[in-house]
């Protein structure tokens, strides 16, 4: 099959294209024949080495995939041959406590599809049929790729985590990044006001035109001011935050007393200073999110069926061009998902 597969660990330039043998299907797995397969930064942090760095290579990256179902495994039901899909990236084990408690994504054995086992830059991919949903039939295939990992990490801060309510200022960092262009409309589906921050006017603009209430540059030196200003002096209910260390003070101060922060990611870094006498004498909660239950994905695709949640693509690529949307999501030049055509 043709696939685009990592070498070795590195920059865009380590990410090869051509054949590589197929996986081999299993039973009580699904092998789909990829139509398209949407990017994500967890395909940058693994590819170099940051996530994941003892993984066996060659590896084949991508998350997100929608695609047709090409054939079934043994002891498979309920999912044909032809059948057009969306697959749910999380992969647990779907026997132990966490699992049938509805914590699925806090099970030991937890994987995400493209980074601790094959994904889908390929033109087919194997996965367990319990991560197999029917794709809305409203949906490119393009679209339909678009939203698995990114809606379902924003549906847990958002509603599982924040427990945002109507009326609430939530403060949603980046808007231009997929978590945060998911988080936005899941928060306005909330009856939440939204504050969105991103580097630049046009991004301001794009994330206004998806929903969001107020708009803040956060490139601009003591950001969070604009926040507590556009607050009335009280600051952010709700926070969702995958910006690292460079803004995490500000992320800090620009949240109300009492205020609420789901952490996801850290892309300007880890190693971050807290000023703790802001969380112990405000009163802050601060909130450890990955993904979320394979359940979620349920009612966000019956929101997006309905219209009420959207996906947004920044960029299409065909699948041998995989290296240039890494150089886009590094780069930060897209407003929304990258995805490869396949």
């Amino acid at each position: 099959m043709r696939a685009v597969w990592m070498a070795s660990r590195g920059g865009p330039e380590v990410l090869r294209y051509g054949e590589i043998a197929p996986p081999v299907l299993e039973a009580g797995q699904v092998r789909i024949a990829v139509k398209a397969v949407a990017l994500n930064h967890l395909d940058v942090w693994v590819r170099k080495g940051v996530a994941s760095p003892k993984l066996p290579l060659p590896h084949i990256l991508g998350c997100d995939i929608a695609g047709v179902v090409e054939s079934v495994g043994a002891g498979v039901s309920g999912v044909a041959p032809g059948d057009a899909v969306v697959v749910n990236p999380g992969v647990s084990c779907g026997r132990c406590a966490r699992c049938l408690g509805g914590q699925d994504n806090l099970c030991a054995g937890y994987q995400i599809l493209g980074e601790h086992r094959w994904g889908g830059y390929a033109e087919l991919v194997v996965v367990p049929a319990a991560n197999i949903l029917p794709k809305p039939a409203r949906l490119s295939w393009l679209e339909a790729a678009s939203l698995p990992l990114t809606f379902l990490t924003a549906w847990q801060m958002v509603v599982d985590k924040l427990q945002v309510r109507p009326g609430e200022d939530v403060l949603v960092m980046a808007a231009g990044a997929g978590v945060s262009v998911a988080a936005i409309q899941i928060a306005k589906l909330h009856g939440a006001r939204v504050i969105a921050t991103a580097s630049s006017d046009e991004k301001l603009a794009q994330a206004k035109a998806l929903g969001a209430d107020e708009g803040v540059n956060y490139s601009q030196p003591d950001w969070y001011k604009e926040v507590r200003r556009l607050t009335g002096g009280k600051g952010a209910d709700a926070v969702v935050d995958h910006t690292g260390a460079q803004y995490w003070e500000g992320v800090i101060k620009a949240t109300a007393w009492g205020g609420r922060i789901s952490l996801v990611g850290a892309s300007s870094g880890y190693e971050a200073t807290t000023p703790l006498s802001h969380i112990f004498y405000r009163q802050l909660s601060i909130f450890g999110s990955t993904m979320a239950s394979k359940s979620r994905l349920f009612p966000i695709l019956q929101f997006v069926a309905e219209g009420r949640l959207r996906p947004v693509i920044g960029a299409t690529l065909p699948l041998s061009q995989a290296a240039e949307g890494h150089r886009l999501l590094e780069e930060r030049r897209v407003f929304g998902k990258v995805v490869l055509e396949v």
